[in-house]
């Protein structure tokens, strides 16, 4: 059982929702303005975005669906509870993640759903982990995504990885020693969102230990924490 001291520090600083604003773009600008007109309630485009785990295609998903929360009806899903079943409101934005994992009922009501997208003035945003010609799903439905705007996630450079995690530590309120940055991009994971959560993981080690956030601090961490060191 955690005391009370262990569970402040772990409550001091609590994790940023999703946002449009809070994504790193990279070489995702075009993609970020098409999801910020997708919020938008006369927008009815069909979007489907993939890319490699940790890419950012989940964080992209929420923040669109959130954004356009207080424009337009949302409905936002997850492939795997999806269900046959879905009653889409005129002018809605439908947004399902990881659309690889949608049921044989799921995909016909998609399916519906693209079909009615011209009457009912929807828009679809869609994510996967691969392209639509690869996707496990019903062919009339993979024609379908095919012929969404369709955007693979570009991966972030070194250099873009390590602004962000600069950018994340200020906002953390962390005095980082200089060296992290670099050990993190080293030896951490590629994906930023693994790198990001090993920076939080040392600011609350820093916290609870009332040791600085230095590279001795960082090595012992990911020495014990296999889960967020290099699989």
């Amino acid at each position: 059982m955690e005391t009370p001291q262990r569970q402040l520090l772990l409550d001091l600083k609590p994790e940023q929702p999703p946002t449009l604003n809070n994504f790193v773009t990279g070489a995702n600008g075009e993609l970020l303005r098409r999801l910020r007109n997708l919020t938008e309630a006369h927008s009815f485009d069909a979007l489907y975005i993939w890319g490699t785990p940790g890419g950012g295609k989940s964080h992209l998903l929420a923040a669109t669906a959130a954004a356009a929360a207080g424009q337009r009806p949302v409905s936002y899903l997850q492939g795997a509870q999806a269900g046959d079943e879905r009653a889409l409101a005129s002018g809605s934005l439908l947004v399902i993640d990881d659309v690889q994992q949608l049921g044989p009922e799921a995909q016909i009501a998609l399916f519906r759903a693209f079909n009615a997208a011209r009457f009912l003035g929807l828009a679809l945003l869609l994510a996967g982990d691969q392209p639509p010609l690869r996707l496990a799903l019903r062919e009339d439905l993979r024609t379908r995504i095919g012929q969404s705007l369709i955007y693979e996630i570009q991966p972030l450079s070194d250099e873009e990885k390590a602004a962000a995690l600069q950018r994340h530590a200020v906002e953390r309120g962390m005095l980082m020693d200089p060296g992290v940055v670099h050990y993190l991009l080293r030896h951490g994971r590629r994906d930023l969102p693994s790198l990001m959560a090993m920076l939080n993981h040392l600011d609350r080690a820093s916290l609870e230990q009332k040791r600085p956030p230095t590279l001795p601090l960082l090595r012992e961490l990911m020495q014990t924490t296999l889960d967020l060191d290099k699989p």
